[in-house]
């Protein structure tokens, strides 16, 4: 008996599916079947140009990875100070090239572990630090003059990189020669991750100081890593993260300017953070777009006449979004395809995440398979023998320019509501990134997005992994620690210190020398982030939905 149309199409193959749909990306752009020349517009000159020319799509360094690979870093940072230097020399010991430290939630939100708030919470996310013992502790035996060092914080990060400062100095490395990066990207807590302190002005003002006082003392640290990565974890799609990153970096340029720095004394010191998801090719033509917007925006809108401040430099990380609690081991494939995307789209520094990070903070035989997948494409590949290999593809090309077309559409919108801030403000980024999460979520749910082991090819009765479990103990040693610090320290000198930094929070003085006096003096970064919500008071954001 011949089948009917109903019974024919419940059984078309996944090929059959993908010609009758039209097929689109994260960012919602249709694609084609194939590309051709015609797909690519514009002179090879003007949009591409060499490996390490004007407009930098190619890459920044003519030889790239042939000359250097990847600073290879992987996420530390947990439990009390001594775990994480612990982890940090262990990451060193096995290749690791650059160190990078997580704090856990009292830290990032300037809360000393002794808050009623913190408790709970202490070692949990990431390292717990209250003073600069603290931070001594973490560094303690590892060179600082001969590594560089990123730190995810974000809201209290002039109290933290006060505290590198003053750990480098005693330890024999002056200010000058400190080499690393604080991310400390305000902007995007508001949009995406929502820790903060204070309403944006005065974040926006403790960063002005960070530039000023970093481009005049700290020449070799990063002191902003303009952050796309959580604004891509909170749902926003890869030309949203894009766009919305870069818009970021424009305001922080004009903050520069607008408090007398020359452009080109301070944005070679700006570095960017963007995530690497799954959509393989689509995470290389937002780096290759994110590289070309950077470089003709600093040169024709910002008036930048140094090279170096026409070359994005960015960290990048796998999609901690894209991995799954279930069937973990897929998360290996899963970070291995981001890696290779993002080292192919010219990152200059990368972390991999963990198989295990969708069910707790990495084991150390995780990191492990992490940090040897890095090195796995680094050295039995042959991925960066050429520079820029998949350069003059149609297809990559043409992403390319679509994802450059779309971003320039959002600054438009932005640049209307008068600018990131004001954006902020009335909710317009965050309701965007909030529907296309919704959207997302709803293709998964339907079965329209397939997730391996999720919604597609899953096992019943899986069994549990072994996971790294933070001893309860943290807190109450870093509490003891705390205690100690105070009957210590000299409390007259404390006091005089804060009060002197409260004076310069009112009177609109760069703030950083006093916060480094304030450290010195073993004040808590509660007690440092408690003049700042006393002078600047507190924000709600608006609602969205």
């Amino acid at each position: 008996m011949p089948a009917t149309n109903r019974t024919k199409k419940a059984y078309k193959s996944d090929s059959q599916v993908l010609r009758d749909n039209p097929r689109t990306n994260s960012s919602g752009f249709e694609l084609k079947d194939y590309y051709t020349p015609d797909d690519v517009k514009g002179s090879y000159k003007s949009k591409l140009g060499a490996p390490g020319e004007y407009p930098y799509t190619r890459g920044i360094h003519p030889d790239m990875y042939r000359g250097r690979l990847w600073t290879m870093r992987m996420f530390s940072g947990f439990g009390t100070p001594e775990d994480t230097n612990g982890r940090l020399k262990l990451l060193l010991s096995h290749g690791e090239t650059g160190l990078s430290v997580a704090f856990d939630m009292p830290t990032l939100y300037g809360l000393d572990a002794s808050s009623d708030r913190a408790h709970g919470e202490v070692g949990k996310c990431g390292v717990n630090v209250s003073s600069l013992k603290d931070m001594e502790v973490i560094f303690k035996d590892i060179p600082l003059n001969k590594v560089s060092t990123s730190m995810t914080i974000n809201a209290p990060a002039n109290v933290l990189t006060a505290m590198y400062a003053v750990v480098g100095e005693k330890g024999g490395t002056p200010k000058k020669n400190l080499a690393g990066t604080v991310q400390a990207d305000i902007l995007k807590e508001y949009i995406a991750q929502k820790e903060w302190m204070y309403p944006p002005e005065a974040h926006m003002r403790i960063i002005r100081d960070m530039m000023v006082y970093c481009t005049n003392n700290m020449p070799k640290w990063n002191y902003i890593s303009i952050s796309g990565y959580h604004i891509r974890e909170a749902g926003a799609s890869a030309v949203q993260e894009l766009a919305f990153t870069l818009a970021d970096g424009f305001e922080y340029v004009k903050l520069g300017i607008e408090n007398g720095l020359d452009v080109d004394s301070f944005a070679p010191r700006l570095s960017f953070f963007f995530n690497s998801s799954t959509n393989f090719f689509e995470e290389i033509a937002k780096f290759r777009a994110a590289r070309r917007i950077w470089a003709k925006e600093m040169k024709e809108t910002y008036g930048a006449k140094s090279e170096r401040s026409m070359k994005l430099r960015f960290h990048s990380q796998t999609s901690g979004y894209s991995l799954t609690w279930q069937q973990p081991l897929n998360n290996i494939v899963r970070t291995s395809v981001e890696a290779m995307a993002a080292i192919l789209g010219g990152t200059q520094s990368l972390h991999t995440n963990s198989y295990d990070e969708a069910w707790a903070l990495p084991s150390e035989q995780a990191v492990e398979v992490a940090l040897r997948t890095q090195q796995v494409i680094a050295h039995e590949t042959g991925i960066p023998d050429v520079v820029d290999p998949l350069g003059g593809s149609y297809y990559l090309e043409s992403l390319t320019d679509k994802m450059e077309e779309e971003a320039y559409k959002y600054f438009k919108t932005i640049n209307a509501m008068g600018g990131v801030v004001s954006a902020i403000k009335n909710g317009y980024l965050q309701k965007e990134i909030a529907a296309t999460a919704y959207a997302h979520q709803r293709k998964v749910e339907n079965g329209e997005l397939k997730v391996v082991g999720v919604n597609a090819f899953s096992k019943e009765n899986e069994q549990p992994i072994n996971v790294l479990k933070i001893d309860f103990n943290a807190e109450r040693i870093q509490k003891k620690r705390l205690r100690e610090v105070k009957l210590k320290r000299n409390e007259g000198n404390v006091q005089r210190n804060l009060d002197r930094l409260r004076d310069v929070y009112s009177r609109d003085e760069n703030s950083m020398e006093s916060i480094i006096q304030a450290v010195k003096a073993y004040a808590t970064l509660q007690e440092i982030s408690d003049v700042g919500r006393e002078v600047f008071g507190g924000w709600k954001e608006p609602t969205i939905i």
